[in-house]
């Protein structure tokens, strides 16, 4: 007979295998056709807000690994607190403004800037944008990020423009904006300033120059034929030298070396006299402020230099006296102000010397150190030039060098509103603890912000100019109507309409009583455009009206806290006194297995659309899980191997669920107290679990959530409880009491694993969730379920403590049972019959355990010995000894079983005695 007919074998017609990339799309258009964001919105209205505000990605290219990993780890967030009592809504965005866009417009289109006029090149700019907000947008969606992605914020939208103008006016009335000639980072390839957030650092090889500044008037200090030596790494910045700073406090020594007389700092004397590979003699020493005013002759243009004195002066390398140019050095040209020096700035925007640099007119700016350095040395005035590796400022984007150059440009005064901003950092959770001090010594440091950019494709800085006095004018009359202006035509009515169309009626200059006036010409830093997202998107009246402000939560890279928190931050406080959200969680970058950066030079970098298309977004979104984030996240082809086999550990565990479940009725459940031992301590386990989840979601321990649950379902379950428990599923009766009470607790198990990772795997619960019966009607996502509720009647300590006495015991066990199947005495553990020897305590509780020990050890007989000595061919574990020999009795057909019961049945020979009854009742029932 085939007794495979009379076990209750699995049954399901959920799949084996994942096979995520061709699922994954249809169950993507299932939920757009269910609507599934609406339901979800549905759901949860009327429940307390949480506002995850979405950091806009740049609209510029396809995804990468960096924008997988910060997607994927709000959607988690979200679907966690929409599944927990909250209503959290989440409208994605795009930045879609500045320089980028242009750059990647002008290549992909073959535009000439210059010669299209202002309103095509933008028209053309944001063709370029909105086709890579829809792209993006599909392949955010792709990784099964639920949002409003038919409703995103745009930079772009003249909504989104009018709220930004309204910022800039509330700072402008505040007295925090203003126009300034100041040295500002500048990006020679890409004609424009820079703010410190658009600034990254490379290392560069550059020169290293001692130069003798000659004295003129040593003020009766500095006798005649001394020099005051500087040390410079940029010797294209000396003819814009005006001074050579001292530090007060510091001691300076005139050395003679080889009859000519030099001033260094006296602690950088070594180190000077090692570079000239000479010896000197002291012979005057004097503090930096005794020598305040000294005049200088320039080394090669006709004007002197002045000596002054300032703290920002260092020991740390050179000679101690700075060379000044204050048109190219921030704090030179302070330095320089309080002076009252001349600022030169004799380079143009295009990176080449004007006229102002004499000789070197019409040179690129770095060109020109090795004809700065043939001068030096034509006129006596080099006294060492070498070679020096050195970190050094680049543009963000172009990734080439950038320089300090002194032009007029519109500032926002940190200062105005530094201190607020500063409380304000420690009035929000900053998640890690250690970026509240680093965005805090940002903002403490920080300098004045420079919002103005000499771009088309941005928000233009809304600024009229008097054409009688060229006073800017920034009021309530003129940023009110523009800002209706812009919310009707959006920021392109600033480029088609003439000047008196853009005017608020009756302007007259405040200052002069003039009536005719102009445009200013230059955009907003984009860091403007997306740092007022939290009032363009989160304050009402707003296109978004399921938002508010402030949001609970800013989750970006941690570059982010001197990029889009801080700009945030800036915007926020400078309007309204108060940060725009209440905590700030950060996470890592991208690297390799080594911790490398990703880059297409060292062929490490993971496409994450290629993963999609191989192995499935529920991979990468598992992946995501997987690794504390918090610090950077090691990726490669190896590793996403090794999440996909845990992926496949955790299905099975689902199939196997599913599979003992075709005959479970969810509305008839055994009761708890009616359960036997071994499933309420999996219930007990299982809770415990439940916890742990929860709060590591909670706390945002997501790679807590991941090794949890997938320990669960490797070691409590296939290598414990389910695997223990297949004889009393497939072998009793299909009705007895212990099939169905397992039965009840495998449902609970199915429905608390499948709630607890559904904002993680978000297409596999859903492919689940179609094959889970349920009592009553069935919701059409599992998305619009609730994460499951705590069970304090599941967890009881004095059954854990027992069942992890048994559990000892039972390892010891498996050790013995290893033993005998290497000495071949056994195969399969249910050949063996188990003898246990212990002392009075341990061998009582044992007596009583014998059922379930059986059991849990899969063995066809075990026994506790009544007391005596141990056998010598025991295996000695601890306080107690296991033995093993072969169990008595024959093969049971049926369930595998050793039994001395096989052939007491006629009618069925070839099965034990418990097999053959259950065979009779089936027999009798069909």
């Amino acid at each position: 007979m085939d007794w495979s007919k009379t076990l209750n074998l699995p049954q399901t017609d959920f799949p084996m295998r994942a096979n995520l990339p061709r699922k994954e799309p249809e169950i993507l258009k299932f939920w757009d056709e269910i609507g599934l964001y609406r339901l979800v919105q549905q759901k949860t209205a009327g429940r307390p807000k949480f506002i995850l505000h979405d950091g806009p990605p740049y609209a510029n290219g396809h995804i990468h690994l960096g924008h997988a990993l910060n997607k994927v780890l709000k959607d988690i967030i979200i679907k966690y607190y929409s599944m927990s009592g909250y209503d959290a809504p989440y409208v994605p965005g795009w930045d879609t403004h500045g320089l980028p866009i242009e750059q990647q417009a002008i290549k992909a289109l073959g535009i000439n800037r210059h010669a299209v006029g202002p309103v095509a090149f933008r028209r053309h700019c944001k063709e370029y944008a909105l086709k890579f907000v829809d792209i993006q947008r599909e392949e955010f969606k792709r990784l099964g990020v639920r949002g409003d992605w038919a409703h995103p914020y745009l930079t772009l939208l003249p909504e989104y423009e009018a709220r930004q103008i309204e910022v800039f006016g509330e700072m402008a009335k505040k007295g925090y904006i203003y126009k300034g000639l100041k040295p500002v980072y500048w990006c020679a390839s890409c004609e424009t300033a820079l703010a410190e957030a658009e600034v990254e650092y490379a290392e560069v090889e550059s020169p290293s120059i001692y130069v003798a500044f000659a004295v003129v008037d040593g003020k009766g200090f500095l006798p005649p034929g001394t020099a005051v030596v500087i040390w410079t790494t940029t010797p294209w910045t000396l003819p814009a030298n005006v001074s050579v700073c001292l530090h007060p406090d510091f001691v300076y020594v005139v050395v003679r070396v080889d009859g000519e007389r030099y001033v260094v700092a006296r602690e950088l004397l070594p180190a000077f006299l090692k570079v000239l590979g000479k010896t000197g003699v002291v012979e005057a020493e004097y503090k930096g402020q005794e020598l305040e005013g000294v005049r200088l002759k320039h080394p090669f243009c006709e004007r002197e230099s002045l000596v002054v004195l300032d703290t920002y002066v260092t020991l740390e390398q050179g000679t101690g006296c700075v060379h000044n140019a204050p048109g190219h050095g921030e704090e030179d040209f302070v330095t320089c102000k309080r002076y009252g020096l001349p600022v030169l700035s004799p380079v143009d925007g295009r990176g080449y010397f004007t006229a102002e640099g004499g000789p070197f007119a019409g040179v690129f700016y770095r060109e020109a150190n090795p004809l700065i350095i043939e001068e030096l040395k034509r006129r006596g005035a080099l006294l060492s030039a070498g070679r020096v590796r050195h970190q050094y400022p680049h543009c963000w984007r172009c990734k080439k060098p950038v320089f300090y150059r002194a032009t007029e440009q519109w500032f926002a005064s940190i200062d105005g509103f530094r201190e607020a901003a500063l409380q304000a950092i420690r009035e929000v959770k900053w998640i890690p603890a250690w970026g509240e001090e680093r965005i805090y010594n940002m903002v403490a440091a920080r300098g004045d912000w420079c919002i103005s950019r000499q771009r088309l494709w941005g928000v233009p800085l809304p600024i009229f100019y008097c054409e009688g006095c060229g006073k800017p004018i920034i009021n309530d009359a003129t940023i009110t109507h523009l800002k209706a202006l812009f919310q009707q035509h959006g920021s392109d009515v600033w480029y088609s309409a003439p000047v008196e169309e853009l005017l608020p009626p009756g302007l007259v200059c405040p200052a002069c009583g003039g009536t005719v006036f102009k445009k200013e010409n230059d955009t907003m830093d984009v860091w403007f455009d997306s740092g007022s997202s939290h009032w363009a998107v989160l304050r009402q009246p707003s296109p978004w009206p399921d938002q508010d402000w402030p949001a609970d939560l800013y989750l970006e890279g941690s570059d982010q806290h001197r990029g889009w928190f801080n700009s945030s931050l800036s915007t926020a406080v400078a309007v309204t006194g108060k940060p725009p959200y209440r905590a700030v969680l950060t996470h890592g970058f991208v690297v390799d297995e080594q911790g490398r950066k990703m880059s297409k030079s060292l062929g490490n970098v993971v496409d994450p659309l290629k993963v999609i298309e191989q192995l499935g977004a529920d991979i990468l979104r598992l992946w995501v899980c997987s690794a504390d984030y918090r610090g950077d996240l090691a990726a490669s082809d190896n590793i996403l191997k090794q999440i996909a086999e845990a992926y496949r550990k955790i299905r099975n565990t689902f199939r196997f669920l599913l599979g003992n479940l075709y005959d479970f009725d969810p509305q008839a459940p055994v009761a708890y107290n009616q359960l036997p031992e071994i499933d309420r301590y999996i219930l007990h386990r299982l809770e415990q679990l439940k916890r742990r989840v929860l709060q590591a979601y909670r706390e945002y321990e997501f790679h807590v959530v991941y090794h949890a649950i997938h320990s669960f379902c490797v070691l409590d379950l296939s290598a414990f409880y389910l695997n223990v428990l297949k004889d009393r599923l497939y072998c009793e009766h299909p009705d007895a009491p212990a099939r169905r009470a397992t039965q009840t607790v495998l449902y609970e198990i199915l429905d608390t694993l499948l709630r607890l990772l559904t904002p993680v795997l978000a297409f596999t619960t859903e492919e689940i969730w179609r094959y889970v019966p349920v009592a009553g009607e069935k919701l059409p996502s599992v998305q619009l379920l609730d994460l499951p509720p705590l069970r304090d009647d599941y967890l009881d300590a004095a059954l854990e403590g027992r069942w992890e006495r048994l559990l000892a015991v039972r390892e010891a066990v498996l050790e013995a049972l290893e033993r005998a199947r290497q000495e071949k005495r056994i195969g399969d553990s249910l050949e063996a019959r188990v003898e246990l020897y212990a002392g009075d305590e341990l061998r009582e509780f044992l007596q009583k355990a014998v059922a379930e020990l059986k059991m849990i050890c899969i063995v066809s007989d075990l026994a506790v010995a009544p007391g005596g000595s141990p056998p010598d061919d025991g295996v000695v574990r601890g306080d107690f000894v296991v033995r093993v020999t072969r169990a008595p009795g024959v093969k049971c057909a049926r369930c595998w079983m050793y039994s001395e019961s096989v052939g007491a049945s006629p009618e069925y020979p070839d099965i034990c005695a418990r097999c053959a009854a259950v065979v009779r009742a089936l027999a009798v029932e069909r």
